[in-house]
């Protein structure tokens, strides 16, 4: 994948996640999608309160990556490089 097909897949990606945001937002966290690997890793960044949340794992797994992989199959697993699971 080049680096403008990887630019899209973020942003598309990011879009996906529009959807689970204001589950988020409520709690005054967000996520921010840093990259994606060449073997379909996505590695998100957890922002606000979503960064030390004792829930952030669950949310991680049973949200937004489950999200993610039933939009995108070329996404194979999603890694917080921040918080309290990292």
């Amino acid at each position: 994948m080049n680096a403008t097909e990887k630019e899209t897949l973020i942003t598309n990606l990011n879009s996906a996640l529009d959807e689970l945001r204001p589950h988020l937002n409520v709690d005054g966290g967000d996520v921010n999608i840093e990259s994606v690997t060449d073997d379909g890793e996505v590695l998100i960044r957890w922002l606000g309160n979503c960064e030390y949340c004792n829930m952030s794992r669950m949310t991680l797994k049973a949200g937004i990556e489950q999200t993610l992989k039933n939009k995108f199959p070329e996404i194979k697993s999603v890694t917080a490089i921040n918080g309290m699971h990292a």
